[in-house]
């Protein structure tokens, strides 16, 4: 049956016009939604909104060294979540208007960890928190010269204070079973690390 197929599926809804109800970094848009139910009956809803749109996450590894390149750097929200602000990070960011996925990956690691990518490969795709935000997560796979990357980095234009570090990919697994390290795109990242390990070379074109 359709319904049982392991994929994400058109809705058959219709959408209303959005109406903004705040407008910042994101916009918060209000829509009202008519869907037909599981059980075959129209159902109305109210769905509030915040905007955020496509963002990239990179995981730069250094296969010479066998090491990853993180970063570490405050968010607020962490800080009011948890207490535990100063993150550590893969190197993500907004994709930019008219910037293509590949051509986000690639500036933002150039900006965050201060050196670009020779080679960059497109994992997967997920959405960080579907009941709240239409922002969706494409995670990218880099290989890089760790020696190059300094211990201070990000984009000077936009405020960013992002110290970077370099750890063995044993070290930063470790870390990720250890549960301390609450970065949603890190720590998917490293899931998928985790599973295919001995893929990386391949993908990444090692000889």
């Amino acid at each position: 049956m359709r319904d049982r197929e392991l994929a994400d599926l058109p809705a058959d809804v219709a959408v209303s016009q959005p109406e903004l109800l705040a407008k910042g970094y994101c916009d918060y848009q209000r829509y009202r939604l008519t869907l037909t139910g599981t059980d075959g009956a129209t159902h109305t809803q109210t769905r509030d909104i915040l905007l955020a749109g496509k963002v990239v996450a990179v995981l730069p590894i250094d296969l010479v060294r066998d090491e990853i390149v993180l970063i570490r750097q405050f968010r607020l929200t962490a800080h009011l979540a948890n207490g535990r602000g100063d993150m550590i990070e893969a190197v993500a960011g907004r994709v930019e208007a008219g910037e293509s996925l590949l051509e986000a990956a690639r500036r933002e690691c150039t900006e965050e960890i201060a050196v670009a990518p020779t080679v960059l490969v497109e994992l997967f795709s997920y959405l960080t928190t579907p009941g709240l935000t239409d922002e969706e997560v494409t995670v990218f796979l880099a290989a890089v010269d760790a020696s190059r990357v300094p211990e201070r980095a990000g984009a000077a234009a936009e405020g960013e204070q992002i110290k970077t570090f370099r750890v063995s990919i044993d070290a930063a697994l470790a870390g990720l079973s250890a549960g301390k390290m609450r970065n949603g795109p890190l720590s998917i990242a490293l899931q998928w690390l985790a599973l295919n390990r001995n893929r990386i070379g391949e993908l990444l074109g090692a000889r």
